[in-house]
């Protein structure tokens, strides 16, 4: 196993309610900006239920953060946060809300360029707004780590950056928020954390067997439960087990001390900032061609995967593998997610403005190796065309 540092201070209330605790968590003279998107947490009640627990405190609202958090919507917040001398912001929807407020809090202070806080990848941020989010949609694990995904469209770009500086405080986990989700949002709640699971485990063995069982136990579970998830969209238990899978996911405890991967997703992101596809759609047309193209130098864990999580125990590594990663796409495919590029009516011509787009954003380099080069990610993607 290798070295590691592990730090998560983010405190999670989990379960029906706890909504009703936020103003517990937040200081009685805090100037507090909601922060939100589209707008469903007022069909849905979470809203008022924010309103009930934390009422006068709020001096403002900020709307309409997208589905990918936009930069330029996301700087205008920032500039609200320093009008309105705000010192708590409360992120009340999915992952991208969590995600945009991380750059809110960390952009209202920032002295530059608040750009560079991308293409720096969080380097130069020295301090940030205290938040705290109320999570209406499980699937990225935004609400208890210190990553965020911002896009800036008129770049056609989807960075990622990071600080300890941008944990949440507290995160609210109530399942009955997930209920009235669409049916698009519910499977991109299973693909997103599998995916994750993937990126930190499916990489080559150093010996870290709990993490590994820690993994196998989140990707059996969401193969257990994802489906359900679907057929029963108010059963109590399946939701907060999705919910609690989607955070486990990525807070950080299963990718302590083993090597990552996240090749898949950044391939997927530049099919999101160029073709407005979920990202967790671009996570299943990635991956599976991903663990074909490198099989070979992933093939001592994909066996493990085979053998652990799908019960595949007859064959060579190289039949196990080939086989767990059918399973993995029939996964897919079951949910209701196509797992090829023309599924989302794209044309192979993609690839080329694709690769194009990697090497600006200087994604050459990819991988646990740093050996996805831009001519391998080209090959993943051909891979993912039929």
């Amino acid at each position: 196993m290798n070295n590691f540092s592990f730090y998560n201070p983010t405190k999670i209330l989990f379960g029906e309610g706890q909504i009703a605790n936020i103003g517990k968590e937040i200081p009685e003279d805090a100037r507090v900006m909601l922060a939100y998107g589209g707008g469903s947490i007022k069909s849905n009640g979470v809203y008022q239920q924010i309103i009930d627990a934390i009422g006068n405190r709020i001096v403002c609202e900020f709307s309409g953060i997208e589905a990918n958090p936009e930069f330029e919507t996301l700087c205008r917040a920032a500039d609200e946060v320093n009008e309105h001398k705000v010192d708590f912001i409360l992120a009340a929807g999915g992952g991208s809300v969590v995600d945009g407020v991380k750059f809110i809090a960390a952009a209202a202070n920032f002295a530059g360029d608040r750009w560079e806080i991308l293409t720096k990848g969080g380097k130069g941020i020295e301090s940030a707004i205290a938040f705290g989010s109320v999570l209406t949609l499980p699937a990225t694990g935004s609400e208890m780590n210190s990553g965020s995904v911002v896009t800036r469209a008129e770049y056609k770009a989807k960075l990622p950056f990071g600080s300890p500086l941008v944990f949440p405080q507290f995160s609210v986990l109530d399942p009955t928020t997930t209920y009235t989700l669409p049916i698009r949002q519910v499977i991109n709640g299973v693909i997103d954390p599998f995916t994750h699971v993937m990126e930190q485990y499916l990489t080559y063995p150093v010996g870290a067997h709990l993490q590994d069982r820690l993994a196998e136990a989140i990707l059996q579970t969401l193969i257990d439960i994802g489906p359900e998830a679907l057929a029963q969209p108010e059963n109590y238990e399946i939701r907060a087990n999705i919910m609690w899978c989607a955070t486990m996911a990525l807070n950080g405890l299963i990718g302590v001390g083993v090597p990552q991967d996240w090749s898949t997703h950044m391939i997927g992101h530049e099919l999101t900032a160029l073709y407005g596809l979920d990202h967790a759609q671009t996570l299943a047309v990635v991956l599976p061609a991903n663990l074909r193209v490198r099989k070979a130098d992933k093939l001592a864990k994909l066996s493990q995967f085979a053998e652990r999580v799908w019960g595949i125990t007859e064959g060579s590594d190289d039949e196990k593998a080939e086989a767990a990663i059918a399973k993995t796409e029939e996964f897919f495919r079951n949910l209701g997610a196509g797992t090829r590029i023309e599924d989302y009516d794209l044309e192979p011509s993609v690839i080329n403005t694709i690769i194009k787009q990697l090497e600006s954003h200087g994604m050459v380099k990819l991988g646990e190796n740093k050996d996805v080069t831009p001519e391998v990610s080209r090959k993943i993607l051909e891979a993912a065309l039929r």
